[in-house]
């Protein structure tokens, strides 16, 4: 199993080095692979990759969704030319462009919940409530600040990768979960609702790709684009892409 996993390793890299070399230096085409995390800031990415293929449309797009360990692991293998990262990154490994967007840390919970009726949550609330946390976010301790010294007493009952099994759990009353805002929708008929912590703690995405990696000319195109986009965030508002 060791040998096969390192097969298709090999031939994916295989695949985008043949892809990269057939290509004419006069034409702008090819694959470019992004990993990405859950993140409502993802449209702007998207919005780059609309408007690029309206400019060029043999150039194709990749999302793999995955954790921070499943995007690093990817991006050093050469498995993809991007990846979409929270929290600090690794410059002497990494070059990064900081995305203008900011999410927001909260709650997600049923509707009946007895913190539901609160317009925010803090610590002490959450301090004997059973937590569904996300694995990369627990293991990397984004919240540590927030929770202090009870973060090692919390009573985390479950962890997810994505929200949306997360987001079952909670529905089943497994516990309370602790995520990103607008990843799942709570609207209309949900039993679902979302609170944001209090005070407010914000997490700010970047897109990655490895130091000294040669790009296609379809990858440079693609952050040539997003940079003419985010020269457009300093007058506008990024709602205006989400």
């Amino acid at each position: 199993m060791i040998l096969r996993k390192r097969a298709e390793e090999i031939l994916e890299l295989v695949r985008k080095a043949e892809n990269e070399i057939s290509l004419s230096d006069a034409v702008i085409a090819g694959d470019i692979t992004i990993g990405a995390g859950e993140t409502e800031g993802m449209r702007i990415l998207i919005h780059a990759v609309n408007q690029l293929q309206k400019e060029h449309p043999m150039i194709h797009f990749h999302i793999i969704s995955g954790d921070r360990a499943n995007v690093t692991e990817d991006l050093d293998r050469g498995l993809i030319d991007f990846g979409l990262l929270f929290g600090s990154v690794d410059t002497a490994k990494y070059e990064c462009i900081k995305i203008p967007y900011h999410d927001t840390w909260g709650v997600f919970m049923r509707k009946d919940s007895p913190l539901a009726a609160k317009s925010f949550i803090t610590a002490e609330d959450l301090r004997d409530k059973p937590l569904i946390f996300s694995r990369q976010s627990y293991k990397s301790g984004d919240l540590k600040d927030f929770f202090h010294a009870e973060y090692e007493k919390l009573n985390i009952v479950a962890t997810y990768n994505l929200l949306f099994n997360g987001s079952i759990m909670v529905d089943e009353g497994i516990g309370y979960a602790i995520s990103l805002d607008k990843l799942i929708n709570v609207s209309g008929e949900s039993n679902l609702c979302f609170r944001p912590l209090c005070p407010k703690v914000e997490a700010t995405p970047s897109l990655v790709w490895k130091k000294y990696q040669i790009f296609t000319k379809a990858a440079e195109k693609f952050i040539q684009k997003l940079q003419d986009i985010f020269s457009l965030l300093q007058t506008e508002s990024p709602a205006h892409f989400l």
